[in-house]
């Protein structure tokens, strides 16, 4: 029998607890297993100049290690695991973008890395599991409505804020706000099965 999405979710805000009050590994690893495919798909379908898998699990790291470090003030009452994880992951790819563009584009150094890759990237397992990652965030993001998919692509693509959102939309706040919680609440259910 398969749980609803709300079930899910509670037992991802459970784990989320746990982490923050004893720093319990397992539960960690649970949520890593789950959202770290999420959140690489969810980069890697964005495309652009950071769609590399390098810039991915670098993401990937980042949210992770954050997740890990501000479970302590998670408050299921607020948010839901799932809308607290994807707010620090929205937030680590304003910063990764924001950092890209303060970069000069031309580095002329070589790195051991840049000839040397003993990674398992290359694996045929992991491309089918990339691939699987990005096509249900893209199928999820294809069935909301042009409205919200719009709102969510402003905020999560371009790195915008609600704020900017609904002055670019001529939108109320509290509309752009709605819709992105909306689409969310939609995309949660499509990816947590």
């Amino acid at each position: 029998m398969q749980s609803s999405p709300q079930t899910r979710d509670d037992e991802w805000s459970t784990l989320l607890v746990k982490v923050g009050a004893s720093q319990d590994r397992m539960a960690f690893e649970r949520l890593f297993g789950h959202f770290a495919p999420l959140i690489k798909g969810f980069h890697l379908s964005r495309g652009g100049q950071s769609s590399a898998p390098e810039a991915a699990d670098e993401l990937v790291q980042e949210v992770m290690l954050k997740v890990w470090r501000k479970a302590p003030s998670f408050d299921p009452s607020k948010s839901s695991a799932s809308t607290w994880v994807f707010t620090i992951m929205r937030n680590c790819r304003i910063d990764a973008l924001r950092r890209s563009s303060r970069q000069p584009d031309t580095d002329d150094t070589l790195e051991v890395e840049d000839i040397w890759d003993e990674s398992f990237d290359n694996q045929p397992l992991v491309y089918l599991q990339q691939s699987r990652s990005q096509s249900t965030v893209e199928a999820g993001l294809s069935s909301l409505p042009p409205e919200q998919s719009h709102v969510i692509e402003k905020a999560f693509l371009e790195g915008k804020s609600h704020s900017e959102i609904s002055e670019e939309l001529g939108l109320p706040l509290g509309t752009v706000k709605s819709r992105v919680r909306l689409a969310l609440k939609k995309l949660q259910s499509t990816l947590v099965r």
